[in-house]
């Protein structure tokens, strides 16, 4: 498949039977990624959203961006009113096989009977797009993963009227850097300690990086989520294809971990604004109590203080078994705030 090609319906009428219980005038389309006044109001709108469910807003124009301009993986769709104005933002991606992730936004203030409705709408919408992607991928079911803050009950009340199942927890966690944090390790681009290698993915001399390295990192990831909760595979291309699409992206945020000379964990970090982000981090089962994933951890931590930045965020399974959230509280991570995941399987006819 090119970067032209998607998996998704284009028309969200042809989606939409009918804007039942939204006033006449109103419509629904696709955003404008090109039009300033779009950006600047899903923005706002996302904002919001934020806002209302943790208690501060962190998106801005790039992370709209990259959800409204993807050319293969997304799709999106809006509810205006009469005016033009736009009401309630939905937002599919075709994450991996089996997995759609779904974003839903509504305006935060508006009727409470509007409001229900806007959302019946995205999810009917979400729906047909997911029976379209599920399949064009030749699935018999198509997996809905849409997710809400913690808090945020007027979410939960609408997605578990839609069909939703609440099926996880996760913890957003910070931890603060400080500048002399960056002799945590000898040098973030390649260390070696107790038979353990921590470098960089290699870069060719126009400073794009070597491909098999790559192919290690994704390789690793795959084996090490297996028996995660809801992992789905991802071809190589999907998952360098999506990883660049973040606005954070970066290749020198990219860390192998070799033991005895072969890849034995992997971590990808991204730029967050004052920060660094752990996009991913893992370590396949035999390498496992080898300090691999502390390793790769102090590795990011020395980096983002040696590029002067004051924190680093993760992301940990508040329900998993394996207690991973004991070694990031040990290096001094702290929750900032609980997300939930929450799941429709959608019957693809």
């Amino acid at each position: 498949m090119t970067s032209d090609e998607s998996r998704f319906h284009r028309d969200p009428d042809e989606l939409v039977e009918e804007l039942q219980g939204l006033p006449a005038g109103w419509t629904v389309g696709r955003p404008d990624p090109d039009d300033p006044g779009d950006v600047r109001r899903l923005t706002e709108l996302l904002r919001e959203h934020e806002r209302a469910g943790r208690g501060w807003p962190g998106a801005g124009k790039h992370d709209v961006l990259v959800e409204v301009q993807g050319l293969r993986t997304r799709e999106n769709v809006v509810v205006r009113d009469e005016t033009g104005l736009i009401r309630a933002w939905g937002s599919v991606h075709d994450r991996a096989s089996g997995r759609m992730l779904f974003i839903h936004v509504v305006e935060r203030g508006i009727d409470a009977r509007l409001g229900r409705a806007c959302s019946d709408l995205l999810v009917e919408w979400a729906v047909g797009q997911a029976r379209q992607v599920g399949s064009a991928r030749g699935l018999r079911v198509q997996q809905i993963d849409t997710g809400a803050f913690d808090d945020d009950e007027r979410q939960h009340e609408w997605l578990a009227a839609a069909g939703f199942t609440r099926v996880r927890r996760w913890w957003q966690m910070d931890r603060p850097v400080t500048p002399d944090e960056a002799s945590l390790v000898d040098d973030p681009a390649r260390w070696e300690r107790d038979g353990v290698v921590v470098r960089l993915v290699d870069r060719e001399a126009d400073g794009h990086p070597v491909e098999a390295d790559l192919h290690a990192v994704h390789e690793v990831l795959e084996a090490a989520f297996t028996d995660h909760f809801n992992a789905k595979p991802e071809t190589f291309d999907e998952f360098l294809f999506r990883l660049r699409e973040d606005p954070g992206h970066r290749w020198d945020h990219w860390w192998l971990a070799e033991v005895d000379g072969q890849p034995a964990g992997a971590l990808v970090g991204t730029e967050s604004g004052s920060g660094s982000y752990v996009a991913y981090i893992g370590v396949v089962e035999l390498a496992r109590g080898r300090g691999v994933a502390k390793g790769l951890l102090r590795t990011v931590i020395a980096d983002a203080a040696a590029r002067g930045r004051d924190h680093v965020g993760l992301e940990v399974d508040a329900d998993s078994p394996t207690g991973a959230d004991r070694l990031y509280r040990g290096l001094g991570w702290t929750t900032s705030y609980v997300t939930e995941s929450w799941h429709r399987d959608v019957a693809v006819p």
